[in-house]
């Protein structure tokens, strides 16, 4: 199902514009909001307002790049954080499983030592009492 088109107005830079687009109003506010806080960091650089309004914009435009240019890296960074991380968790449940079969498989011999040792003990008692028997 397709989402219709938002209409929205923003405030950027002390001027109203109408922004549009298939993301929702708090999408598209928040994108003004983010115009603006760069506007406001870029001002607040000394000599950033003595620049023409071609400069200004480019210096905005490049910081704004920059931006994103550092968060895809970040993204990129955490994408194969988290490959890496998934596959040490194979690794470990991988690891879990065969130790999980380990014990298992030593459990089963624990008890059929256990069930050997008792006829064995059984076959001790059986030979001392012969034994005994014979001595009579």
């Amino acid at each position: 199902m397709a989402s219709s088109k938002n209409y929205t107005e923003v405030l950027i830079g002390g001027k109203v514009f109408t922004l549009s687009g298939f993301e929702s109003e708090e999408y598209l506010q928040k994108v003004s909001t983010y115009l603006n806080r760069k506007m406001d960091e870029c001002s607040s650089v000394e000599g950033y307002k003595k620049q023409s309004a071609e400069t200004r914009s480019i210096l905005l435009a490049l910081n704004i790049a920059d931006d994103y240019f550092k968060t895809k890296s970040m993204a990129t960074t955490s994408e194969a954080d988290i490959e890496l991380k998934d596959k040490e968790m194979y690794d470990l449940k991988h690891e879990l499983i065969s130790a999980q079969l380990s014990c298992e498989n030593a459990e089963k011999e624990i008890d059929r030592l256990k069930e050997e040792n008792t006829e064995l003990q059984k076959q001790i008692v059986k030979l001392e009492t012969e034994l005994k028997n014979r001595e009579k």
